[in-house]
């Protein structure tokens, strides 16, 4: 993006961009990544699945040496930093530069798109199309997932209804119901008034995004695996304390046959013609973070690049990213990205909270300058992984030549590959820096390795996780937490990976503490397992599951005219 001293004009909106561009039937997009027409189940002449026998095909790569390069970002400001606007910017430039790459990300889930951050599809000459579709109802996935999920919450309050066997505790059910929108009138609810109305107990929603369905089906490498894994998930506990699944309750299969076309990868365009592949979409706390893996194996067997993204910073979603994704999917990424932002460095700089915007948006070269250790956590934690990182300063508008110019001399002096990208306002062409140091940075041959050995007990998961990439002393276990410890090994589930479910605005478990918080102590509540994810959640601070609105919501300067075109979708 140009800067705010150079006097050029500002670039349109998202939509007007949007409505700007004539697409390519779909079709014609994936011609030449190896799809035929008959590979596709369109949805219109835009968007389409890809056939189940298609992605078998693709997975199937043989020789094919495809790179898959992750994208993640230092601590953000509530409003994101741009990552998903980098990893489409960075496809397309990929592909100017004579390299055939696919961008691989994850679907937005309407709670956000109407809450905070607006749309969730990039934006300005770097946004996937049609934005409008994807950021609505797109093919129908998180629906699904939706109805497969209170499908299940039904099955749990009648198997208890009708004291079918096994029998579940009505104050031990694990599994609550699910919402595709942020409200926070619904995190807590009463259901059932007995008699005809059911069982009364507490029960409550959580984001569909937040499901552990949805971990389930960006995890699962084929239907029959999707099928296995809902299958495991932990509906309740019976009054012995042992476990009660969906396959307990027979609603396994049911679930699996709403979710029979949602696994199937959705394939679309960016605003320069590359493929996106835009499939599953789970939190980074509370679950992995990233798009599903089918839909990145299909992608390498389409490209020599693939782009793809994990949420929030290094700390949450590139760290499930590489000890959680990269073991079940057995992948690795030959380069990160990292995303800074100079308002974001001015956050850390200044300590500022909540974020005051209008100062971050004046210019502030000793603020930058002061910010920039949250920068370089964060690029030590992702050497920590042995993965070579290059570090993607997106540029505002508002943005001086001396402030950016002052990240990338730090870099400089690091030894840290940097680039400033435009991408927002100049599309792939604001991303050939950054591609050309990407590749540098790939020739490096990295051998990636986790945090933790799946055989460590876990607390000390944990505890690697809390003082190598959080920068804590040390981690204070509840006592509940401790016996949660004890009840996930009898449960058979001390070998597996773990999830912090942690605060995305600080590298701490508390949001007010900005830069890189020294002595500190990361606090655990809980411990749960996700089985059918095959993974364990531990739960630290006040993370919601189902947010709510804020005091403006995006979804008030959101209208449609009479030929339906959506405007303030961004």
């Amino acid at each position: 993006m140009t800067s705010s001293d150079t006097g050029e004009p500002e670039i349109p909106s998202d939509d007007e961009i949007a409505r700007s561009i004539e697409l390519d039937p779909i079709e014609e997009v994936v011609e030449p990544f190896g799809l035929a027409p008959e590979d596709l189940e369109r949805y219109g002449d835009h968007k389409a699945k890809i056939g189940t026998d298609a992605v078998e095909r693709l997975t199937d790569r043989g020789d094919r040496d495809s790179k898959l390069v992750l994208v993640t970002g230092m601590t953000p400001t509530p409003m994101g930093e741009g990552k998903t606007v980098t990893s489409v910017g960075l496809g397309q430039a990929f592909n100017r530069t004579g390299r055939d790459a696919i961008v691989a990300i994850r679907e937005p889930s309407l709670g956000p798109v109407f809450g905070v951050k607006g749309g969730a599809a990039g934006g300005g000459y770097s946004q996937v199309l049609p934005m409008e579709d994807i950021n609505l109802h797109f093919t129908g996935d998180i629906h699904a997932l939706t109805a497969a999920h209170n499908l299940i919450a039904a099955m749990v309050d009648n198997h208890i209804k009708t004291g079918a066997d096994p029998e579940i505790d009505v104050n031990r059910v694990e599994w609550p119901r699910a919402i595709d929108m942020n409200d926070r009138a619904l995190r807590e609810t009463v259901v059932g008034l007995g008699g005809a109305g059911g069982v009364p107990r507490e029960d409550g929603f959580r984001l569909t995004a937040a499901s552990e369905l949805m971990a389930v089906l960006s995890l699962a490498e084929d239907l029959a695996d999707l099928r296995e894994r809902i299958g495991r998930i932990i509906v309740g506990y019976d009054d012995a304390g042992d476990p009660v699944t969906a396959a307990d309750i027979e609603a396994a299969g049911a679930a699996s046959a709403l979710l029979r076309d949602a696994l199937k990868p959705n394939v679309v365009q960016t605003t320069e013609g590359t493929p996106a592949l835009v499939h599953g979409g789970p939190f980074a706390n509370i679950a992995h973070g990233t798009n599903s893996l089918i839909a990145d194996e299909a992608a390498f067997g389409m490209a020599d690049w693939v782009v793809t993204e994990a949420g929030f910073g290094s700390d949450l979603g590139a760290e499930k990213f590489l000890d959680v994704v990269c073991r079940f999917g057995d992948v690795e990424p030959a380069a990160a990205v990292l995303v800074a932002s100079v308002r974001a460095l001015k956050h850390h700089g200044k300590e500022m909270w909540p974020v005051e915007m209008e100062a971050l948006e004046a210019p502030d070269v000793a603020a930058v300058e002061a910010g920039l250790a949250n920068l370089d956590k964060h690029v030590e934690n992702l050497r920590k992984f042995g993965v070579p990182v290059v570090v993607a300063l997106n540029r505002f508008p508002q943005d001086t030549d001396a402030e950016v110019q002052a990240v990338l001399d730090h870099c400089e002096d690091r030894g840290i590959r940097a680039a400033a990208s435009t991408v927002f306002a100049d599309g792939g062409a604001g991303g050939v820096d950054l591609a050309e140091q990407v590749v540098d940075a790939a020739d490096d041959d990295p051998d990636v390795q986790h945090l933790y050995e799946l055989s460590d007990p876990i607390d000390e998961k944990i505890e690697a996780i809390a003082t190598e990439i959080y920068g804590a002393d040390g981690v204070e276990f509840s006592a509940s937490a401790r016996d949660d410890i004890e009840r996930m090994a009898a449960l058979g589930m001390d070998e597996t990976p773990v999830v912090v479910s942690k605060t995305f605005h600080s590298l701490s478990d508390d949001p007010s503490e900005k830069g890189v918080p020294e002595d500190w102590t990361l606090d655990v509540r809980e411990i749960y397992p996700s089985a059918g994810a095959g993974f364990l959640v531990a739960l630290t601070g006040d993370v919601l599951t189902l947010p709510g609105l804020p005091e403006r919501p995006s979804a008030a300067d959101m209208d449609v005219d009479g030929d339906g075109n959506v405007s303030g979708l961004f």
